[in-house]
């Protein structure tokens, strides 16, 4: 499929993640096979605003095409100053952050918060749309709540504005992550724009995807906490749906945690190891996931400091899940 003029090769990508889709993951998981990927959101003032943290959000140098860049806010004119800043990176399309039930950005008007007023959805996607010659998106929310549910109202009046595609998660702001994502409103979107409609809501595996695709005729999956641990996720989806794989092996230990540890040299290269060691406890946590001794190993985990601790840990896990039953 097409986003605008981007050509889109694959049916699964990686969902934006604030504290978890940073350069080294995005780089991982379009190794094993996500069609693209997103950045962390990140907020239209500080773009405006120059601050060093958010511009390191937003760098996607030397990154695989297509990447896209996500952005929050509530005022049309500053999200639309804040695109030409953010289409100096070179993104494929820059997405536009609807659907975000925190606290700390509903609490602003932004993120899912933008449901409630349609009107300004369009008005921002319009905006932006005017003075950037990428693709802008839109990824959104069933709606606020139980009794606002209006998707394919927002849906259409973006598309309308010059959205290019739009991502649907099954479930209003007021539900959070439970309980399961509903199906029905990425499919009733489906048949009320032209534009692509990417699903979102509970794809964790090859089987939950091709179940979103044929029950919503949507052009796509986006795959978010269930990447969490486990980026070899596209692959199993990619064999799904070119090879009818249904079924696919977890890769065995070794492989495990040979990801994890490319993944966390990765962060430290980039971050350097005092600060990636701190942000790679929670990654280490998602991975060992399941394994034997995961309790223990996620509580020395949480005290990590160094590559070499990290070396250790994974010689403990490896002793410890290659025991005989």
């Amino acid at each position: 499929m097409n986003i605008g003029n981007v050509k889109i090769e694959g049916l699964a990508a990686l969902a934006p993640m604030a504290g978890v889709t940073d350069k080294a993951y995005r780089k991982i998981c379009r190794d094993f096979g996500a069609a693209f990927t997103v950045t962390e959101m990140v907020s239209s003032r500080a773009v405006i605003y120059n601050y060093k943290k958010t511009n390191e959000l937003f760098d996607i140098e030397g990154e695989a095409y297509p990447t896209a860049i996500q952005v929050f806010g509530d005022d049309p004119q500053i999200m639309a100053e804040a695109s030409k800043i953010l289409a100096e990176a070179r993104p494929a399309f820059i997405d536009v952050n609807m659907g975000c039930p925190v606290p700390k950005v509903a609490g602003n008007n932004c993120g899912s918060a933008l449901m409630k007023t349609p009107e300004k959805c369009g008005e921002i996607v319009y905006a932006m749309s005017r003075v950037i010659d990428i693709p802008v998106t839109v990824k959104m929310r069933k709606g606020w709540d139980k009794d606002h549910v209006n998707a394919v109202e927002v849906a259409k009046i973006c598309e309308e504005a010059g959205a290019k595609a739009v991502t649907v998660h099954g479930r209003t702001r007021e539900q959070m992550y439970r309980p399961f994502a509903d199906l029905s409103i990425i499919k009733e979107v489906k048949e009320n724009v032209k534009i692509p409609v990417i699903g979102n809501g509970d794809v964790t595996d090859a089987n939950s995807a091709v179940k979103m695709l044929e029950e919503t005729g949507c052009d796509m999956v986006m795959v978010g906490r269930g990447a969490l641990g486990k980026p070899w996720v596209f692959s199993e989806i990619n064999a799904a749906l070119r090879d009818d794989v249904r079924i696919m092996p977890e890769p065995p230990l070794s492989k495990r945690l040979l990801v994890m540890r490319k993944h966390i040299e990765d962060m430290c290269s980039l971050k350097g190891e005092n600060r990636a060691m701190r942000e790679a406890r929670k990654h280490v946590a998602w991975y060992i996931h399941g394994l034997r001794g995961a309790a223990e190993f996620r509580r020395i985990s949480s005290e990590l400091l160094t590559l070499n601790d990290l070396d250790e840990l994974i010689k403990d896990i490896y002793i410890e899940n290659m025991k005989e039953e």
